[in-house]
């Protein structure tokens, strides 16, 4: 019995000392967090900026769904497409539609010698220039002239618009 009242009493005071530990120190006064020249020692304004911005939430916020269900993907189908069909000389390494990335290895264009990978980020639904980016690199980290990727952006806006023209005629 009084082994059992024992270690209630240990586990109620160091449930206390553990939650001080969260807030104000034990000893030390609201506002006290100063240092002598009377400015705000980092880690308390750190504190102070983390609890501001959390004002409002809870624990519980991290198991509520807050993204909306009905979002849509925001690339434009015909570039999307167009990139894959222009680019389909090189090996696809990863693609992701729901942000418009799509990367491919290295690989020898149709008649030509040297090797290229491609980085492509379709960033917009519109059927735009401004929606396409196009990163190019030669074999073993060479650049690409400008116009080369100039080209290439071309060939892909280009096949774009006539997959757009082909299905507004169905």
């Amino acid at each position: 019995m009084i082994l059992h009242r024992l270690a209630r009493a240990a586990l109620i005071t160091g449930l206390a000392f553990s939650l001080s530990a969260c807030g104000i120190g034990l000893f030390q006064k609201r506002g006290q967090a100063r240092v002598e020249d009377g400015t705000t020692p980092p880690r308390a304004a750190a504190t102070r900026q983390i609890a501001e911005e959390s004002k409002g939430s809870s624990i519980m916020d991290l198991f509520r769904k807050s993204d909306d269900p009905n979002t849509t993907v925001e690339v434009n189908k015909y570039i999307w497409q167009a990139s894959l069909e222009v680019l389909n000389f090189l090996p696809i390494e990863s693609v992701d539609p729901f942000t418009g990335v799509i990367v491919t290895g290295y690989g020898r264009p149709p008649g030509g010698g040297r090797a290229y990978r491609a980085t492509v980020y379709v960033q917009d639904p519109a059927l735009d220039a401004r929606s396409l980016k196009l990163a190019l690199q030669g074999q073993g980290g060479a650049s690409v002239a400008p116009e080369t990727v100039r080209a290439v952006e071309d060939a892909i806006l280009t096949r774009a618009r006539q997959l757009r023209v082909r299905d507004s005629r169905l």
